[in-house]
């Protein structure tokens, strides 16, 4: 039996043992990148599309372009092997793929049976790709006598051929153990520990959709709604990265990725949400959901992705989750689409787009007065607005009256954003114990990344900064982004990051 052997650039790959090797260097990568790496090297110099690699490597799997892009990052950080100024064995080539650039040059190991089969001369050539392995051509073979017969020309060119072969055979698997074989152990590599119990959301731009930019809103709703439902109500730690652009590695051990996508629909090409739910430990899927999105239906999509995680997760949801989330369910379905909208602007945090949130959620409230929880938005919005811009008059009396019959709605006592209102409320007063009081109960009620901004403000009135940094890192956490980032610095009053928090000009400097 055969098991090929191949060398890119310095590298030596032996699939047998998912392991690659040079100068007494030996990692073992996960049989996923062997497999992408090999393929690579079958096809040099070759431009691989994305569509291309997922029938070639993850054959009868379905997978999405993040996981190829993922793979592609952790194979050329393998390859890199810590030396940044080692060169790129992968390059991205735009819109079209990637590219192996290294040399690659084969060989095979044989077992010993195999070593002396009787084989025609012509069969002789195939252990060895003359394109990629550069050994010296043979020696010419001398000037025939006219009197040798063609039984012993055959003879020699089969000599010649033997010995070509074995030549090339005993180089190749001397170069591989000169490269595993050395005075000092092989050294293991080093990753990242997963966390099963952590997931990633992430939303994957749509440039393959024409109208993908409408629906996002609903996207990045989604995304927030999951996160803070799985955060509060279960054991899973979940970070919202739809506003997240950087493409790190991650110590999650799954990741929920929305992405919009072209596919055929009655012999016409439809926009569809795709949402994959992926086990980073092994690659495999454990949720792969298509919805074609219509003006009427995104209540359903809602209820069918929450039912479909609690299966996929095995995490039963709890009444109280159930009651958490009949929040977000208005009547008219078509309403649900515009209140992610104006909750978009809300997270955006200036000025103008807490004026837009303001209309949209104003309309909302009028054709749907049963959705409460679009009107407790609202007021939130308009606390905010006075936190910068303060009301006077008869809109300051309003938004006084607007504050009281939201704390007058039944139910919404055990909701976290009737504190979160509170808080800001207190805090554009200066009331400090007041605010951090009422920020800790909308803590106990729901863990969300606007709480802890809250929090962090609150600290910062009181003096407490490193309280108020470590506010802030776990708002960071649940919700990476510019958003979060804006709402630190600017939300309610104007935070110094290099003052208090200096570690987020890390993210800053990257902008």
């Amino acid at each position: 039996m055969q098991q090929p052997v191949v060398r890119v650039g310095e590298w030596f790959v032996i699939p047998s043992v998912n392991q690659i090797s040079r100068q007494g260097r030996q990692l073992t990568l996960e049989p996923r990148l062997i497999d992408l790496l090999v393929f690579f090297a079958r096809n040099p110099d070759e431009v691989l599309s994305r569509d291309r690699l997922i029938d070639n490597v993850w054959t009868r799997n379905i997978v999405t372009s993040h996981v190829v892009t993922q793979s592609i990052f952790e194979l050329r950080k393998s390859l890199k092997d810590g030396d940044d100024s080692s060169p790129e064995y992968i390059v991205t080539v735009p819109k079209r793929g990637y590219k192996l650039t290294a040399p690659v040059f084969w060989c095979t190991t044989v077992e010993s049976e195999d070593l002396i089969p009787e084989l025609p001369a012509a069969e002789l050539h195939t252990p060895i790709e003359p394109a990629h392995v550069p050994f010296a051509d043979p020696p010419p073979e001398p000037a025939a006598s006219p009197v040798e017969s063609p039984a012993k020309r055959k003879r020699l060119a089969t000599f010649w051929v033997w010995s070509l072969f074995l030549l090339a055979l005993v180089t190749c698997v001397a170069m591989v153990a000169m490269s595993t074989i050395k005075s000092h152990p092989a050294i293991a590599k080093t990753r990242l520990l997963l966390n099963p119990r952590d997931i990633d959301i992430r939303l994957e731009n749509g440039n393959s959709c024409n109208n993908w930019m409408s629906q996002r809103s609903y996207a990045v709703g989604l995304g927030n709604l999951v996160t803070t439902l799985l955060n509060t109500h279960s054991t899973f730690m979940v970070h919202d990265k739809t506003d997240y652009n950087f493409n790190e590695p991650s110590s999650s051990g799954k990741t929920l990725t929305i992405e919009f996508v072209n596919q055929r629909h009655y012999r016409a090409q439809q926009c569809f949400m795709s949402v994959q739910l992926v086990n980073n430990a092994d690659g495999s899927s454990m949720l792969d959901k298509r919805y074609f999105i219509t003006n009427g239906n995104q209540l359903v999509i809602q209820n069918d992705l929450m039912d479909s995680l609690s299966e996929a997760l095995e995490q039963p949801w709890s009444e109280k989750m159930h009651e958490m989330l009949r929040q977000y369910q208005p009547l008219k379905s078509t309403s649900l689409p515009h209140f992610y909208q104006a909750h978009q602007f809300l997270m955006n945090g200036d000025v103008d787009s807490l004026i837009k949130a303001h209309d949209i959620l104003s309309e909302i409230t009028k054709q749907s007065p049963e959705f409460t929880y679009a009107y407790a938005e609202k007021v939130l919005v308009d606390v905010l607005r006075h936190s910068q811009h303060p009301l006077e008059g008869t809109s300051l009396t309003a938004m006084y009256e607007a504050i009281q019959q939201v704390e007058n709605i039944p139910g919404m006592k055990d909701e976290s954003i009737v504190y979160q209102i509170q808080t800001i409320v207190q805090l554009s007063k200066g009331n400090v114990d007041e605010a951090f009081e009422a920020i800790n109960n909308g803590i106990v009620l729901e863990m969300s990344w606007l709480n802890y901004v809250l929090l962090g403000k609150t600290y910062e009135m009181k003096g407490a900064n490193r309280q108020a940094a470590d506010a802030y890192l776990t708002a960071f956490n649940l919700r990476p982004g510019e958003n979060t980032l804006y709402w630190i610095k600017n939300g309610v009053f104007q935070t110094s990051i290099t003052r208090i928090v200096p570690y987020l000009n890390n993210f800053l400097s990257s902008k």
